[in-house]
């Protein structure tokens, strides 16, 4: 047999009393695709954070070629040929392409920069690969699924011969998903061997060729992407068979929310246009649509982060003005923002912080904050919504994406909001978490909160609404009844082909 191109042998790594990955082998060969498949916290972006050099291992090491890798030294993974992706990338929004690619390339004591050099690189290897990008283009000018391309030239422009993607779908359409993996399958052909990490089964499934199982930190199975199926996978991930909640029937209450006409201008440009909805007790009102439809303008409007430009909100059955997020949290209105990064949790606080900090007054006595409440609401959090990587006290960002996204769900419905604003609720999240998730959203639906769910993954919005409109270029369509709308039809109503639609709300 060929030699590995790399070797990870019995790699521990501890955060305090938690053990991220506990005593994990495992090798890759050229030209290989290996998935890393995991639950959010399994130990997958540890392991691979400490093959790029990001961590030193307690134990363990790794060879690339039969020779020993120094640990902790990013510059020597590179100088070994090892390339990481990161899910949120680590790239300058106001430089060009080309810029990006060449930062930290070239000496500082070098009198010349050779642009005219690295450019004819970068082209070269854009077409290598089917990369295509335009190396002038300034990377915030460019959409995500361009910007992804960007960080895998960086890597490949450093000659890189190993490749780490780290989630590498988790921000992009599926369209770019698949268009990334037909990618991935050429750089294979040509001899570039790849790992992604993944909780995805379907992607999974599709492009690797070899599969590695981590639960808890440890490596519990491998297997042959041609000898096994999407149940194994997922039974083998969590420790037990996972299924997805059905929906029951329901009988939706009084209208708890109303828009009409509602519009949203930011910068000379429209991005939401006569938008009108009805929200009822106990039900789920979905909202499908492609990203940068106007989804997050009017998850922002209807949280209290962005103001209207004309139309109007009915809350309760009384017309409001624009509400602050103090006053969006008064009214019961509970939400689960689209980036949990930027809009859902502050990283550097503890978990108990940011659990109460949209109520402090709640958590207040004297103008203080009372932290053995807050610690004992965040505990109930952690236990109830199974929030894994620390406990009240740790620093949030230690969390994984996923279960910083659990800490954001419970601190909601822990409150039993009347209602909930939920934008991308499962995005990011492993398949035992996404039923957690699906799970908690129909039991509140069941207890009479009214639940507005802003979601691109059409199953998801099929498996929980009751009612389902598209949104189309800041426009919405008319409801639609989830039981008699299949994929074909939404996908249309997606494209904007709403007709017939019209007819069948009448009866709703």
């Amino acid at each position: 047999m060929t030699a590995p191109v790399l070797e990870i042998l019995g790699v521990s790594k501890r955060f305090g009393d938690t053990l991220a990955n506990d005593d994990i082998s495992l090798s890759l060969a050229k030209g290989e695709i290996v998935a890393l498949l995991g639950e959010n916290g399994a130990g997958k972006t540890t392991l691979m954070s400490i093959l790029f050099g990001h961590y030193v291992p307690d134990t363990g090491h790794i060879r690339i070629h039969g020779a020993e890798l120094p640990p902790g030294k990013p510059r020597a993974a590179i100088g070994a040929g090892v390339g990481m992706v990161h899910q949120h990338f680590s790239l300058a929004p106001n430089l060009t392409v080309l810029e990006n690619v060449m930062t930290g390339t070239e000496s500082l004591w070098r009198l010349t920069s050779g642009v005219t050099a690295a450019r004819k690189k970068l082209t070269g290897i854009a077409e290598r690969f089917g990369l295509k990008v335009d190396p002038d283009a300034r990377l915030g000018d460019l959409s995500v699924g361009e910007q992804q391309r960007v960080e895998i030239l960086k890597a490949l422009y450093n000659e890189a011969r190993i490749l780490i993607l780290d989630e590498p779908t988790a921000v992009l359409t599926q369209a770019e998903g698949a268009r990334l993996f037909s990618t991935l399958k050429e750089m294979a052909r040509q001899g570039l061997s790849l790992i992604f990490i993944s909780h995805k089964l379907d992607e999974v499934m599709a492009a690797a060729d070899r599969i590695v199982v981590l639960r808890g930190g440890r490596r519990v199975a491998e297997r042959r992407a041609t000898e096994t199926n999407k149940a194994e996978l997922a039974e083998l991930m969590v420790g037990r068979r996972v299924t997805r909640p059905v929906r029951a029937p329901a009988m939706p209450g009084a209208v708890v929310m109303e828009t009409r006409g509602l519009g949203v201008r930011i910068g000379g440009v429209d991005r939401l246009t006569d938008v009108g909805f009805r929200l009822r007790e106990g039900e789920v009102l979905g909202i499908i649509g492609v990203s940068g439809n106007g989804q997050a303008p009017l998850a922002q409007l209807l949280s209290g982060t962005l103001s209207r430009s004309s139309g109007d909100i009915l809350l309760y059955g009384q017309p409001v003005g624009n509400l602050s997020v103090d006053e969006v949290v008064g009214a019961g209105i509970g939400r689960i923002p689209e980036d949990r990064n930027r809009e859902g949790a502050i990283g550097e606080m503890a978990l108990w912080e940011n659990a109460v900090m949209e109520r402090l007054p709640a958590y207040s006595r004297r103008g203080l904050v009372d932290r053995k409440a807050a610690i004992a609401f965040t505990d109930e959090i952690i236990a109830g919504f199974d929030v894994r990587g620390g406990g009240p006290t740790t620093r949030t960002r230690l969390l994984s994406g996923g279960n910083m996204q659990k800490l954001i769900l419970g601190r909601n419905l822990r409150r039993h909001p009347r209602i909930l604003i939920a934008a991308q609720p499962a995005r990011g999240l492993d398949e035992g978490a996404v039923a957690a998730v699906h799970q908690r959203i129909l039991d509140a639906r069941r207890a009479g909160t009214a639940v507005l769910l802003i979601s691109e993954d059409l199953d998801e919005v099929i498996a929980l609404a009751d009612r389902i409109q598209a949104i189309v270029g800041g426009r919405l369509s008319p409801p639609v009844d989830a039981g008699a709308a299949d994929a074909r039809r939404l996908g249309l109503m997606m494209a904007g082909d709403w007709s017939g639609v019209a007819e069948v709300s009448h009866a709703l």
